[in-house]
């Protein structure tokens, strides 16, 4: 029996089945939008998405009522193994050092979403920091970025920066890919490995929700390749 305290958000990974999420947490689409260079440049508010309480999301993309499960996890004998790293950001990450920033990059995390892409990258504007434009850009990029692969640091307070976000679940869709992407998992909710350990809470991270990842329960941007669509509009 699972037991989690009133009012306190929780995603459970369950063995083989379901996201078990607690606490009333919003759940809502959130759609990349393109800009000029042909890259992501802006998140785009989609519909709510009305839940309960608790509810059970779908962690192995069959389900024929996304985004919740439809217990077809049992029917396909879904093998859901984590095999991500119960390792800290901190512990994972490659550190960039540019004038101004500190970039720490760790790409386990990639959910291939491609903010980082505009302007020769975010590595690159790290490297150009010193260059405000440049600067405000690298930051920008690394805030949107949804996995929390890259983070962003002031070198020489060591500030991070971070957006603000509400405990809350975005679905993730891709038009440009033409693709549902993963679930983006926002403002510090603890997610519980099915052996009951908890992976390092962190303000974005992304949840696969195709099946198909290789560093579950963390997405690895294989929906892509999967050609993962949860029936949304905005893909056709």
């Amino acid at each position: 029996m699972i037991v989690v305290e009133e009012g306190k958000a929780k995603i459970i990974v369950t063995k083989d089945g379901p996201y078990q999420v607690f606490g009333a947490l919003p759940i809502d689409k959130k759609i990349i939008g393109i800009g000029e260079e042909g890259e992501p440049e802006k998140w785009v508010q989609g519909k709510n998405v009305p839940s309960d309480e608790t509810c059970a999301l779908c962690r192995c993309g069959e389900s024929k009522n996304h985004p919740f499960c439809d217990e077809t996890h049992v029917k396909i004998k879904f093998n859901g193994m984590e095999t991500a790293s119960k390792k800290t950001h901190d512990e994972q990450a490659q550190i960039i050092d540019g004038p101004t920033l500190k970039l720490k990059d760790a790409p386990e995390l990639c959910a291939t979403v491609r903010f980082c892409h505009r302007a020769g990258g975010t590595w690159e504007l790290t490297h150009h920091s010193d260059d405000p434009k440049a600067r405000e850009l690298a930051i920008e990029q690394s805030c949107d970025c949804p996995s929390g692969r890259i983070i962003e640091c002031d070198k020489k307070t060591g500030m991070v920066f971070e957006k603000e976000f509400m405990q809350s679940i975005s679905l993730v869709e891709d038009p440009q890919k033409k693709v549902s992407g993963p679930l983006w998992v926002k403002g510090g909710v603890p997610v519980e490995s099915s052996d009951g350990t908890i992976y390092e809470v962190r303000n974005r991270q992304t949840l696969c929700r195709c099946g198909k990842s290789h560093n579950k329960p963390f997405c690895d941007g294989n929906h892509i390749d999967e050609k993962f669509n949860d029936g949304d509009d905005s893909l056709k």
